[in-house]
């Protein structure tokens, strides 16, 4: 992910608002405790998916991939007080530590944390979802979309992070498959008469899709 300019990146985040304390303790537990902490939101994207969510207020979010809870909580910030958000993990040894932060926040009580195979879960929700965030593994990227395309409310959005995986989709030289199914996942959904794209390069790029009306 390091092919935004450092400077530029501390400036941003400078000039954001500021995380909460238990934003921040979760930050530094998931550096200090967990493998891969690079696939915490942090600061800059998790104020983005929290004044998104804010934005439109949903009543439900579905998140796929859970990690240690850093973006589920930041997406639970705009629910409205009847709202809830649903975010399936695979990961049972992240459990105790990811639900650990959740009890410890007063958006607990509207997070539906769920170990489960997204794949399986996500047909047996039947409620219309508001928005979506997706960032989990990347090849499924295209079966997720095509899975949760058609619950989505028209005008509700569906996030997914880590499109432009640390610049590498640009690269003719990366043949790898992760690569490719994102260069293709990217494309499917420019291709994809359902929805309204932009493709944000905000930390690792994330692709904002609005479900047409």
């Amino acid at each position: 992910m390091e092919f935004i300019d450092p400077a530029i990146d501390a400036y941003s985040r400078a000039f954001t608002e500021p995380e909460s304390d238990l934003l921040k303790r979760l930050d530094r537990e998931t550096h200090a405790q967990i493998l891969q902490p690079r696939m915490l939101s942090g600061h800059l994207q998790g104020r983005f998916l929290a004044l998104i969510s804010s934005l439109i207020q949903p009543k439900l979010i579905l998140e796929i991939g859970t990690y240690t809870g850093y973006s589920a909580l930041c997406l639970a910030e705009g629910l409205v007080p009847t709202g809830k958000i649903i975010t399936l993990d695979v990961n049972e040894e992240l459990e105790r530590f990811t639900r650990s932060f959740f009890d410890q926040s007063p958006l607990g009580p509207q997070i539906d944390y769920r170990i489960v195979d997204a794949k399986e879960e996500i047909p047996l929700i039947q409620e219309e979802i508001d928005l979506v965030f997706i960032d989990a593994d990347k090849r499924n990227y295209a079966l997720y979309f095509d899975l949760v395309v058609d619950k989505v409310r028209k005008g509700g959005l569906i996030i997914v992070d880590n499109v432009l995986w640390s610049g590498k989709v640009v690269e003719e030289s990366a043949k790898d498959k992760s690569t490719q199914a994102l260069r293709d996942f990217n494309q499917k959904c420019l291709d994809d008469v359902r929805v309204e794209n932009l493709l944000l390069p905000l930390r690792d790029g994330l692709l904002i899709l609005k479900k047409k009306d």
